[in-house]
């Protein structure tokens, strides 16, 4: 799904292990474009379809046969006797701006079946103005387990539209092993506690001999003109305290604060800091530069924790909460027909069980009980199936490395900095017009970033009508 890979000029290795990750790794990135008005939803008469439940979905990223597949297997498995409770998985081809469009153009003109849809949070409230999906009733509202901002994420103007499936969260990635290289001592090494400028001094002492570190840059994360520059820079902003809206959608930054935003997104983005390939790469390109000891920090999602496992030696990677604000991802699972059958699946698809299968797999799970080790076990037939994969962070050995997995002491600390991270997340703009507003950003700060000389006044000007305008739909 990268865009960027045909642009680039591949260095030794380095396409090796991007093909490799592409083929472990197929990403869900949210980069998608506005609508409006109100459509009537599909099926009005509310009355079950014939044929299976179809819940249509972007492609997983714990691969082939992956977690969401084995728990549409086990909810079939359990009704196995009642043809009308059975269920199918659609994954949709293509990036999630192509995906976000087959689905609202299938639902708009009723051409495709589908009961359940998957979103990217991102998208709730385009497709609930849109009345492309029901209204959930208190009944089958989100419980308190959820993560409260997560939680937030189903709901559109103070109603809930859905229920949250499985998270994403940013998260500071980093090598031990060239740290140790590099002499640094222990207690300037990453914590809990880090700050930007905590990190900026760090990168600044690694690649001041760059020969001790065996690295070419500090760090690297996703600035290519798509949804990970988004993320990258409402993290920039929000760390000097820039919104871009309010919780209803409305515009509220001005030339002043966009401009501080701007300044901050530069200063993470200094060439002398970030690796020169960050401005054209996604995910599969940073994981690969990262996994290849190129950085020495990486800003990514949890599901890099698990693909690591087949690059590198469990103690030459290590993770933390990423240092001030992270961005909140996932997707959540709505329905489209007033179908008792499909509300039943999604109790089942995000129960507690199903969500500590997810947090195994290599997803954040949305539950504080699949964090906090209340949360009931894995169904163990899906628990069998991510461990035969290789899919579980668990797992036995497995991979084109055949690196050992993480211990279990290792594992718990992760999953208490993941479950740490998803409380202290922050949302990305809530709005119908997300689509819009998203490509508006990343063009003119892609612009931004990878022109000399670019003034910060007057990007900062030129983005504050283009965002006013299409926050406002027009």
């Amino acid at each position: 799904m990268s865009r960027s890979g045909s642009r680039r000029v591949d260095r030794s290795g380095r396409g090796r292990a991007v093909g490799a990750l592409c083929s472990l790794l197929v990403l869900a990135s949210a980069a998608c474009s506005g609508g409006s008005g109100q459509t009537p939803g599909p099926d009005e008469k509310g009355k079950d379809r014939p044929g299976p439940i179809v819940v249509a979905s972007g492609l997983d990223v714990t691969g082939s046969g992956g977690v969401r597949q084995q728990l549409i297997k086990e909810w079939n498995e359990r009704h196995s006797h009642e043809p009308a409770m059975q269920a199918k998985l659609v994954e949709l081809p293509g990036g999630a701006d192509q995906q976000r469009s087959q689905l609202l153009g299938a639902l708009q003109s009723g051409s495709a079946d589908y009961d359940v849809v998957n979103l990217d949070i991102t998208w709730i409230p385009e497709f609930a103005e849109a009345g492309l999906i029901r209204l959930l009733s208190d009944k089958d509202g989100v419980d308190s387990d959820v993560i409260p901002e997560i939680r937030r994420t189903a709901e559109w103007k103070g109603r809930s539209y859905a229920r949250p499936f499985n998270s994403d969260v940013g998260l500071l990635y980093y090598r031990p092993d060239r740290l140790t290289a590099a002499e640094i001592p222990d207690y300037r090494k990453p914590n809990k506690n880090w700050t930007w400028t905590d990190l900026e001094a760090s990168i600044d002492t690694l690649t001041a001999d760059r020969s001790r570190s065996g690295i070419e840059a500090g760090w690297t994360t996703q600035l290519d003109a798509y949804e990970g520059l988004t993320v990258n820079t409402i993290e920039a902003f929000e760390s000097v305290d820039v919104q871009l809206t309010d919780k209803k959608g409305n515009y509220t930054a001005d030339p002043k604060s966009l401009k501080r935003g701007l300044e901050q997104l530069r200063q993470r983005a200094r060439k002398d800091r970030v690796l020169d390939g960050a401005f054209s790469s996604e995910e599969p390109q940073t994981l690969a530069d990262f996994a290849e000891g190129r950085t020495v920090y990486l800003r990514h999602w949890p599901y890099a924790f698990g693909a690591l496992q087949n690059l590198l030696p469990p103690e030459d990677y290590a993770v933390e909460r990423l240092p001030g604000e992270s961005v909140l991802g996932g997707q959540n699972l709505a329905v489209t027909t007033d179908s008792p059958r499909a509300r039943e699946l999604i109790d089942f698809l995000t129960s507690k069980e199903s969500e500590r299968c997810l947090l195994d797999a290599g997803f954040a799970a949305t539950r504080a009980s699949a964090y906090d080790g209340t949360a009931p076990a894995c169904y163990p037939r899906v628990a069998e199936a991510i461990h035969a994969s290789g899919a579980s962070p668990s797992a036995s050995p497995s991979g084109e490395g055949g690196f050992r997995a993480p211990s279990a002491e290792t594992r718990a600390e992760y999953t208490d900095t993941l479950s740490e991270a998803l409380k202290h997340a922050v949302q990305r703009p809530r709005t119908p017009y997300y689509g819009a507003f998203t490509q508006v950003l990343q063009s003119q700060v892609h612009t931004w970033l990878t022109t000399d000389g670019a003034d910060a006044e007057q990007t900062a000007a030129g983005l504050d009508v283009a965002l006013r305008k299409a926050l406002s739909g027009r």
